[in-house]
This record gives C-alpha cells, structure tokens and sequence, in this order.
C-alpha cells in the first residue's frame, strides 16, 4: 500500500471511530460491539487498544478497560498518538481508581503530562482519586489549586488557603521550665527550757 493510500485509510479509520462516539442512537453495548470490529482494522495496535478500552468503560465493563489501556500503553502508545495517550492517562487512572486500584491511579494523575487535550482532566481525577483515599485535606488543595487560576481576583488568598490545608500546624516552643524556689533553711531547733527541778 502506499503511503497515499495509507494515509487515506487512516482517515477513514478515524472518521468511522469518531462517528461511532457521536452517534447517539447507539447504546453503550451495540457501541462497544462496532468498536471491537474497528479495533481489529485499526491502522495501529495501540489505537485499537484505546478506542476499545473506551468502548468498554463507557459500557461498565472497567475490568477489560483496563486491559486494554495496558495494552496500548504497552503497543506504544505516547509514541504513536501523544493526544490519545494523553487522554488516556486520565481515562486509565479513573478506571484503576473505580477498580479500587487507588494509589496507582495517584501515581499515573500526579505524572500525567500537561496536555491541552486534556487541559486540567489530570488535577481534577487526581483530587478525586485523593479523596478515595482518604486524603481529604490534600484532595480539597489539589481541586482549590486547579481552579485557583481562573479567578478574576483572590488568588494570593486562595493559594494560601490552599497550602495551608495540608501543611503541619507549626509547633509551638514550650514555655522554659522556671527554675523552683530554692528551698529555705529550716529553722534551727531551739534547746527546749531545762524542767524545773
């Protein structure tokens, strides 16, 4: 094939992909049954993988979502489509979150690559994530910091506030021990009066 009509079929492959997204009269299941069969034509593993998965966590089924971002992580994916792998950064780790897998999703949010794909998605899956884990304080801060730019005004403020949710409360110096009084000599005993004889 040349590279002409390569580059055609790939058009095509991705057209036929993003009509099948848009096409709101499909249900979730009849979608992922189409995605498979796209999947499998698909101008490169990787791409095949990421749609698939898609398909599959649209449709409830995150356990094989999974398997297939692996796989197209594994296929090569930021190099092939650095948009889509983007975009699956914040779709895998949503996944792994909702799987209980929660400190992974942590890992792979706090690494995600600034993207203007995927434009804040990161920080706000990433407070979510934090949140499923009980990090309460730092959840809020990360969602706080994430918004904090869009501000008109407050932003000093509001970073501040932010900051100050999870940082430890300054120790304050205890107060030095007073020396004790010094004990005063007891009194000397007097003799007792001689008894009348």
């Amino acid at each position: 094939m040349s590279d002409t009509a390569a580059d055609l079929a790939d058009t095509s492959w991705e057209q036929r992909v993003a009509a099948l997204w848009d096409d709101d009269t499909v249900d979730p299941e009849m979608r992922l049954t189409r995605m498979r069969a796209l999947a499998e034509s698909a101008p490169h593993p990787a791409l095949g993988a990421f749609e698939l998965g898609g398909a599959f966590d649209s449709s409830g089924h995150e356990a094989e979502a999974g398997d297939q971002y692996a796989a197209a992580v594994e296929a090569g994916l930021a190099t092939v489509d650095p948009v889509r792998a983007a975009r699956m950064t914040v779709q895998y780790a949503s996944t792994l979150r909702n799987l209980g897998r929660i400190e992974e999703a942590i890992a792979m949010l706090r690494d995600a690559p600034t993207h203007e794909s995927t434009g804040s998605a990161p920080r706000v899956f990433l407070a979510l994530a934090l949140h499923s884990a009980g990090q309460h304080d730092e959840a809020l801060r990360v969602a706080i910091e994430t918004i904090e730019p869009t501000l008109p005004r407050y932003n000093r403020s509001v970073r501040a506030y932010a900051a100050a949710l999870t940082e430890a409360p300054a120790l304050t110096e205890a107060p030095a021990l007073t020396e004790a009084p010094a004990l005063t000599e007891a009194p000397a005993l007097t003799e007792a009066p001689a008894a009348d004889r």
